[in-house]
């Protein structure tokens, strides 16, 4: 019977050391290193305690008892108060806490095993004794073990209370075999927690890299400013979206944590590739902007030929002067005044044009043509009034980029893929470069960088495109327009929807679960959300 005993503890401890390796959420590690020490013990009560980072103090983490029906942290919605559970200092005055037992097996490393704990002067047990004459509760046996990593670090403690011998349903002391095997458990779990405590670091040290990157992408342009982290929240909070959706097409959808934190990582990097995008290009205002708005030079030129006007007219003047005024002065002055009216108005059109704020005509296209093949004379040699890069530039339709200038913007989908398909992702985030570099891809397959079809556009590619189609248009800080209202941005995306380029039920999920109103109180000016919920 001891031999069957023995094998079944010793399995349970195989069994348990497994999956104290395996579980890598700090909170069901915790819990679950309490939960078998109990039941390895039969003991009542049990706390986990674990050194803070400045390793001055034990913070409680876990917190059971049976008699009192109490279970605090861990997967326990109840979280620990540490206004009722302080952290135990482990020095007071400069000295070592040896009067608080668990600040004593931390200092020392020594594990403590107290058969009546109003028994003993080893250790201060007032808060045991003032608790049991308010609650009635009776603290009796006690073990206090470290938990002692692989580098020999004792990383916390864990207080088990009162082991029960269940055919007697008495408090008994905790037998020197249940202390071993203890101490044995608490070092795997030491283990356990070191390594989830390492890979959780890694991962948050990932995140913040990740998002320097995107901040760094950001800060590239002062027009873009905050579009990664935009497009990031509205894609997690779609997402999320869906996972709360219980009935309807959406009802049968749900992703993982792991999938979840996919998707995030690569709604963070979905514009790393515009690290390689010339910044002129980003930030162009305007048609005619480069490093700076070559606008100005043709304002120049323009000068010089109101200052050529005026020059020859001085010089008719000049030649029809007599001792009256001379006839045809007057001629003279008109001649100039309809040159320079002129001059004007086409300087206006070429300011008008370079805006890019509307969609030009044919009739404006010809005109800057026209406008392009007039000569004026600088230094005696003639000169454009356009230059044919000018003109080229000014005959841009929508928008101020060329297309050129549009396909450098576009390859940063294209350089995403293939700077993120160099990364070597662990398993959970082997998808990271396909959902990343599918954010502008079209369900008609007119979308780039590979032109997919719908068939070959996964749903977490199709939700971020959605999301960075909303930001994009409502963006207030883009250069070459004014902020546009939630209406008109609503309106192109259901255009979109239409047109076979975003996937329709994201679309409907956004706008009928509320999401995106949600999104405009947030991040919209007051005068772009010009639609409520239910309009």
């Amino acid at each position: 019977m001891v031999e069957n005993e023995l094998k079944a503890q010793v399995d349970n401890l195989i069994r348990i050391g497994i999956a104290l390796s395996s579980e890598l959420d700090i909170d069901e590690l915790l819990e679950m290193i309490v939960d078998e020490s109990r039941r390895f013990t039969r003991a009542d009560g049990g706390t986990l305690y674990i050194l803070s980072d400045d390793k001055k103090y034990l913070r409680g983490k876990i917190v059971q008892n049976d008699t009192l029906e109490t279970r605090i942290g861990g997967t326990s919605p109840v979280e620990i108060d540490e206004q009722v559970f302080a952290p135990i200092p482990l020095a007071v005055d400069g000295q070592m806490n040896h009067a608080n037992v668990s600040a004593f097996v931390a200092n020392t490393g020594r594990s403590v095993n107290i058969e009546d704990v109003f028994e003993t002067e080893e250790f201060d047990f007032a808060g045991p004794r003032l608790f049991y004459e308010k609650v009635g509760f009776r603290t009796k046996s006690m073990l206090v073990v470290p938990l002692r990593n692989h580098e020999d670090d004792i990383i916390g403690v864990m207080m088990l209370l009162n082991a029960q011998d269940t055919d007697q349903d008495v408090v008994i002391p905790f037998s020197l075999d249940h202390q071993n095997l203890i101490s044995a458990l608490a070092s795997q779990a030491a283990v356990g927690i070191t390594n989830a405590q390492l890979i959780q670091n890694l991962q948050n040290l990932f995140d913040a890299f990740i998002q320097s990157i995107a901040s760094a992408i950001d800060e590239k342009s002062t027009y873009t400013g905050g579009h990664i982290r935009r497009v990031a929240d509205l894609t997690m909070m779609l997402a999320e979206e869906i996972n709360q959706t219980e009935e309807g097409f959406w009802g049968r959808l749900n992703f993982t944590e792991d999938e979840l934190n996919e998707l995030r990582i690569s709604a963070w990097m979905h514009d790393v590739g515009k690290i390689t995008t010339p910044e002129y290009v980003v930030d162009k205002a305007t048609k005619l902007e480069t490093i700076f708005d070559r606008v100005e030079i043709v304002r120049t030129r323009y000068e010089v030929l109101k200052r050529d006007a005026e020059i020859a007219a001085l010089k008719k003047k000049i030649a029809l002067m007599g001792e009256d005024e001379p006839e045809g002065w007057a001629d003279v002055e008109r001649s100039l005044e309809q040159q320079l009216t002129e001059v004007g108005e086409e300087l206006a059109f070429i300011s008008q044009c370079n805006t890019g704020g509307e969609y030009m005509a044919d009739e404006d296209l010809e005109r800057i043509r026209k406008i392009a093949s007039q000569t004026f004379l600088l230094g005696g040699e003639p000169h454009a009034r356009l230059t044919k890069n000018e003109a080229h530039n000014l005959s841009i339709r929508k928008g101020t980029l060329t297309d050129g200038e549009r396909d450098v913007i576009n390859n940063h989908a294209a350089v995403s893929v293939k700077m993120l398909s160099q990364l070597p992702f662990s398993k959970n985030l082997s998808k990271v470069p396909e959902y990343a570099g599918g954010h502008h891809e079209k369900l008609n397959g007119q979308g780039y960088p590979e032109g997919l079809a719908a068939e070959e556009l996964p749903l977490q590619a199709r939700i971020m495109a959605v999301g960075d189609i909303l930001e994009a248009l409502t963006a207030p800080d883009r250069p070459y327009r004014e902020p546009m209202p939630l209406s008109q941005a609503l309106k192109i995306i259901d255009f979109m929807v239409k047109d076979g380029e975003l996937d329709g039920k994201i679309v409907d999920l956004l706008i009928n679960s509320g999401l995106v109103f949600r999104y405009a109180d947030k991040e919209l000016h007051k005068d772009q959300n010009d639609v409520k919920q239910g309009e």
